[in-house]
């Protein structure tokens, strides 16, 4: 099968943890409605990020353990593979990473093999999260796919490329990002007068002909939103600004070719 039908969950920031949970588990259960075959969120979206006035309660390896049992056997009944935004501790320190749940409710591998976790942090993050320390791509029936997370994906065009050469066709794109005082609020993908943040993703999926698929939470006046743009550097479509919903997008595998991706050297 060459389609794929890939769902994008714009979901308002979680007031807590445990209805980030709620939401996410809802969110699932729509998507595997609309008969997605993959669903993924925004950047730690369970427990929520860390972002400065949210009020995130401390890191609870506890909690995360009982969020993800909840979240896979919600994939289950869904029958559709998530990749959920979330946090981890590592060692004592808590990183950014996205949990890959396959169909059938299991981890996609074993130990780490299921996380993909921020390899590059925004100097923001530094006092807050850790940084990772590894890449890898994931396969769900016919498709492969990379995870790039928040600004790996905007500034660093070799995260993206790093999975195109190594066959994903769609490159997931969990990010957080909220309107700023005196911001411009765009309407429309990719306004020029917006920041570059949107006109970043039409470039790597141009550059490495894949599929880019970005999901933000929803929020008033936000800068980016949840979108797919495809191998050739034009969008596929985008989620209104600022609303809540699931967004679907069928996408032919045959399109990623991965071709200029692998015609570089670095």
């Amino acid at each position: 099968m060459s389609t794929v039908r890939i769902a994008l969950a714009n979901l308002p920031f979680p007031p807590t943890p445990g209805e980030s949970v709620a939401l996410a588990e809802h969110a699932i259960e729509q998507a595997g409605a609309l008969r997605a075959d993959i669903v993924c969120f925004p950047e730690a979206y369970v427990p929520g990020y860390r972002a400065v006035g949210r009020g995130v309660p401390p890191p609870d390896p506890v909690f995360l353990e009982r969020a993800w049992s909840t979240l896979a056997a919600a994939a289950a009944r869904a029958k559709l593979t998530v990749v959920l935004g979330t946090e981890r501790v590592v060692a004592g320190a808590t990183r950014l990473t996205a949990l890959v749940i396959e169909r059938d409710g299991t981890l996609a591998g074993f130990q780490d093999t299921c996380f993909q976790d921020k390899v590059q942090l925004d100097p923001s993050e530094e006092g807050t999260y850790s940084a990772g320390t590894e890449r890898r791509v994931f396969h769900s029936g016919a498709l492969t796919f990379g995870i790039a997370i928040c600004h790996e994906g905007w500034r660093y065009p070799e995260t993206v490329r790093w999975a195109a050469r190594r066959g994903a066709q769609v490159v997931f794109h969990p990010h957080f990002h909220e309107a700023e005082p005196g911001g411009y609020r765009p309407t429309t993908f990719a306004d020029p007068a917006n920041t570059f943040h949107e006109k970043a993703l039409l470039c790597r999926a141009a550059e490495n002909t894949c599929f880019v698929a970005s999901v933000n939470c929803a929020s008033p006046g936000s800068p980016t939103t949840s979108a797919v743009v495809r191998p050739d550097g034009t969008l596929l479509g985008y989620q209104p600004y600022g609303q809540a919903g699931v967004f679907l997008a069928d996408i032919d595998l045959t399109k990623a070719t991965g071709l200029l991706a692998s015609r570089c050297r670095t």
